[in-house]
């Protein structure tokens, strides 16, 4: 391990997802393991512009692995979206002798970090939490499983409401941009139909879907919805389309909203923390810099920065074939 960086601040920018506190555990203890110090930075790039800094040891971390959100807490900052918020910020980290960072959050985080690192030429690696799965290079982000579990559960128990009552259910799921959470639940939940923004399946064929469901003997069904899909302008218009068209349902909507953001995050996302957080600082000791870890294939790999940001994960068209046999 190289010996010059002696101080590593670490942050949570964007979205919360469970898991951050998981992160921010494994970034603190290694850290501690390889006798560096480590600086958490409070509210994100706010925090870095405004110098709220605290000193982080072993001991401060201790029983977060399990809570849900980021004991760091998180804001979008759009002073750093300035040069001069960018300068202020460089210049506290500078006066704090903090000699790279751990970067915690998605794309926006990303973009902030890489752009900061050109300017300043200071370290910075990434470390992808959000709970959308949108991430190039990594199989999988911190808080997505979580968030999918979490989904699961509650339409589950929508279900019940649904099959009592022989209604249709719309639920509305996270996922403005990309369809990983609605497509990955709905098929884990037994959805009859999966509307994502990757895949517009038109009105006419959800209706005639919805119908052949009716036909086949269902008396409820369950519809997820992305709220990125783009069928109708939002999920209330698309269930009154469906009710005028097809009076023999009785429609209702849910959207889970942001309790899919919350939880106990699961072991699996405990455990995709912790080899993330502990490779992230690793990389900086051996003098690596604007890249993110990710996990692919279960090993841990590094993505250039402006590659994770510009790049697409793409969407699992098998799996989406998948969900249509499963509907019938």
């Amino acid at each position: 391990m190289g010996a010059k960086i002696k101080k590593i601040g670490v942050l949570t920018s964007g979205g919360d997802a469970p898991g951050m506190n998981a992160a921010i555990r494994a970034v603190v203890r290694s850290c501690n393991y390889y006798n560096i110090e480590c600086i958490g930075i409070y509210r994100g790039y706010q925090g870095l512009i405004e110098g709220d800094f605290v000193k982080l040891d072993a001991r401060a971390v201790s029983n977060i692995i399990s809570r849900g959100g980021t004991i760091l807490k998180t804001v979008r900052s759009k002073e750093f979206m300035t040069v001069e918020g960018r300068k202020k910020a460089y210049e506290n980290l500078k006066m704090a002798e903090i000699d790279a960072l751990v970067l915690i959050g998605g794309d926006g985080t990303f973009t902030g970090g890489m752009v900061f690192n050109k300017e300043f030429n200071f370290p910075c690696i990434g470390v992808p939490g959000t709970i959308d799965n949108d991430i190039f290079g990594t199989n999988y982000t911190i808080g997505y499983d979580t968030a999918l579990n979490t989904i699961v559960e509650a339409i589950d128990k929508i279900r019940d409401t649904a099959s009592s009552h022989n209604r249709l259910f719309f639920v509305e799921v996270m996922g403005r941009d990309a369809g990983f959470i609605a497509l990955n639940s709905g098929v884990g939940a037994g959805a009859e139909e999966i509307l994502i923004p990757e895949e517009n399946m038109g009105l006419d064929r959800l209706l005639e879907s919805l119908k052949r469901s009716k036909r086949s003997g269902k008396s409820s069904s369950i519809v997820v919805v992305a709220e990125g899909d783009k069928i109708g302008k939002n999920v209330f218009e698309l269930a009154n389309y469906v009710e005028e068209n097809l009076p023999q349902y009785e429609v209702r909507v849910s959207v889970l909203g942001h309790m899919q953001r919350g939880g106990s995050p699961t072991c699996f996302d405990r455990v995709l923390a912790s080899r993330l957080g502990v490779k992230a600082v690793e990389l900086l000791l051996d003098g690596k810099t604007n890249v993110m870890v990710g996990l692919i294939n279960n090993e841990v790999q590094t993505t250039e920065l402006d590659l994770a940001i510009k790049s697409h994960h793409e969407i699992n068209w098998e799996l989406l074939r998948v969900s249509d046999i499963m509907s019938i």
